[in-house]
């Protein structure tokens, strides 16, 4: 006759809690079971080696079956089994876990660190993550200390009940009635043997024994060349030691590619990888890779970073942000720990200072196989660079430069005089005695520097110049603002000072001589200009821009780019005019006979300037017209 009991906790309330509000993803039954069963193998181990008078085993396995006519899925394991008390007190009583119990009790054992024992389990709810897609759940088990066994059924409600049975083995069968499909969430899927497999590869794949099932094979007919037949036979459906376990001699760098390529979908093998174990106050294991490809959507708002997360081989999490700083969001890989502090469900993890010493150690290692490449393999980092540089820039300046000594030297430029890109350390190591700043240009590539109009006096001197290609680039010098002493000077930006005393007085004089011509040209620009100046800086070109200190003419233009952005960033500008240009002398010309044509004049030369620039200028028509004018007026 059965026995029926009453939970010992708040029954039916807290019962439908476990059921529907831990766990946000129904699959996750399928490894809390298999996490379980794998347990009381390892408990089966465990007291096997210390009690001389108990069996041993070589043949642990968890099979898994499913009926369709019955609508029942099984899970079976040869592990420890449990007494009538133990299911009593374990599945009887919710959320006491008998693993975390076994594993209190091994803490005052003088042995406990010779035997290789990882229990899962910690809070004794995985059992009722079953009630989310069965109905009724029946367990039979039989203890490795008892000769009874005994089968429990319960409909998830406020009873159960115990019945004695014969089983001849230890161990526990978990026999699940599925709930009946409906609109809202299809159940047969967990009587399909492709989605079997599939749960069990991504949730359990790195469980230590075989998990085995019947499966369908279509294979060819004896004595035939061309006709099949199904087949039923048994197969391991999991690979039980993960590639990250296994002795880092005996894989190759072929498989750890092979892996990346399978796991991540990638076509392309990885520019390299890292594996690191670690062992301290936190243990863990990490598999970590650096695309050769950039993912197609990683600037995008949907593209989601994060390093898969793992306890003890067991599937956690597919996202895990937190190991990862937003500068290495392209990192792919994962991580194995039985440190991290888990929510009760297993799902999620919860703030730890184990979570984040893990994160920062991730970090430095990879800020460190960069360092190397960059001393040893430059081909290969250059190689990420290009693909992967602009996000270590962004690293540099994001958080107000919280990162900048970490990140600076592993940033690296094209410059004016190099062939090959150079790091900000090598271009400080190649500067000349006389030269006191370190020089930058935002463009594209070296010819659009050169051919900058406020570059005439540097290249005279022969300094390097570094070229600042993206956007980001002149926020990330904002933030650094010196290398090693030097400070950064960009190419149209404030005073040069590259003159002599003599040049600067004779500058300084010109201003003089020439102001009234210069305040004209001023007045004829004051709503676009704060000064019209003598350069010190042009030999070559007649006029240019340069920004006041500040806002410089490339952040203006990637800040008015910004959504929402309407256009009220305006760096301050000043015109240069070389006095020493053919130009120059026919403006004074045209001052001294026609002073009222000067306004032309100052706005043709600006336009000019805007253009050279790459500023839109605000009327092209207004400016053609003014061009046409001025060319048929020479021509006369």
């Amino acid at each position: 006759m059965s026995e029926v009991r009453e939970f010992k906790t708040e029954s039916k309330r807290l019962l439908n809690l476990m059921i529907n509000s831990i766990y946000t993803n129904k699959e996750i039954f399928l490894r809390e079971l298999i996490s379980n069963a794998s347990d009381a193998i390892d408990k089966y181990h465990y007291m096997s080696l210390t009690e001389d008078k108990l069996p041993k085993k070589n043949d642990y396995e968890i099979n898994l079956s499913y009926d369709t006519k019955k609508r029942t899925f099984t899970i079976k394991d040869n592990g420890i089994g449990m007494t009538y008390d133990e299911l009593v007190n374990s599945l009887g009583t919710i959320a006491k876990s008998g693993s975390l119990e076994f594993m209190e009790k091994l803490k005052d054992e003088k042995n406990k660190d010779k035997i290789d024992v990882d229990i899962i389990g910690q809070f004794g709810v995985g059992f009722y993550s079953a009630f989310m897609v069965a109905n009724k759940v029946e367990v039979k088990t039989r203890s490795l200390y008892d000769t009874k066994a005994y089968k429990f059924v319960s409909e998830g409600e406020e009873t159960y009940t115990i019945d004695e049975i014969e089983k001849e083995d230890s161990g526990t069968e978990i026999t699940l009635y599925l709930r009946k499909s409906s609109d809202e969430y299809d159940y047969d899927k967990f009587l399909d043997e492709w989605t079997i497999k599939s749960l069990v590869k991504q949730y359990s794949d790195y469980i230590r024994y075989p998990i085995k099932m019947e499966v369908t094979k279509s294979v060819k007919k004896e004595g035939t060349e061309n006709e099949y037949e199904d087949k039923k036979e048994i197969e391991i459906l999991n690979a039980m030691t993960p590639i990250w376990k296994k002795n880092k001699n005996d894989v190759t760098d072929e498989e750890y590619n092979n892996f990346y390529m399978q796991k991540y979908y990638d076509y392309k093998e990885p520019l390299f990888h890292i594996l690191l174990n670690v062992e301290g106050k936190v243990n863990y294991t990490a598999l970590l890779y650096v695309p050769s490809v950039a993912p197609y959507n990683l600037y995008s708002e949907k593209y989601e970073k994060g390093l898969q997360l793992y306890s003890k081989g067991v599937f956690i999490m597919d996202k895990c942000k937190e190991l990862v700083p937003d500068y290495f969001r392209f990192v792919k890989g994962l991580v194995d720990s039985s440190d991290l502090s888990l929510n009760i469900s297993r799902e999620l993890l919860q703030k730890s200072k184990e979570l984040k010493e893990i994160a920062e150690n991730v970090e430095k290692k990879l800020v460190s196989k960069l360092e190397n490449l960059m001393k040893n393999d430059f081909d290969t980092y250059l190689k990420f660079f290009e693909v992967f540089g602009i996000n270590l820039k962004f690293g540099v300046y994001d958080e107000f430069g919280a990162k900048k000594d970490l990140l600076k030297d592993l940033i690296i430029y094209h410059t004016t005089n190099q062939e090959k890109m150079i790091s900000l350390k090598e271009y400080v190591e190649a500067m000349p005695k006389d030269q006191k700043v370190i020089y930058y240009a935002s463009a594209k590539n070296k010819e659009q520097v050169l051919a900058m109009p406020q570059m005439d006096l540097i290249k005279k001197h022969n300094y390097d110049v570094l070229i600042l290609p993206d956007d980001v680039d002149e926020f990330l010098i904002q933030i650094l603002r010196e290398y090693d002493g030097h400070k950064f000077q960009s190419v149209n930006q404030g005073d040069l000072d590259l003159l002599d005393k003599d040049e600067e007085e004779k500058v300084k004089e010109l201003n003089t001589q020439k102001k009234p011509l210069l305040d004209a040209m001023k007045e004829a620009l004051k709503d676009e200009v704060s000064d019209v100046v003598i350069s010190k800086r042009l030999t070559d070109s007649a006029v240019c821009l340069v920004s006041t200190d500040g806002v410089s003419f490339e952040m203006e233009k990637v800040l008015n780019q910004m959504p929402n952005a309407n256009g009220d960033v305006k760096a301050g500008r000043i015109l240069e005019l070389n006095p020493n240009h053919e130009l120059f002398k026919a403006i004074e010309d045209v001052y001294l006979k026609e002073p009222q044509e000067i306004a032309n004049l100052a706005d043709l030369l600006y336009n000019q300037a805007l253009l050279v620039e790459g500023f839109p200028i605000k009327n092209p028509v207004e400016f053609s017209k003014k061009m046409c004018d001025l060319i048929i007026k020479a021509s006369k």
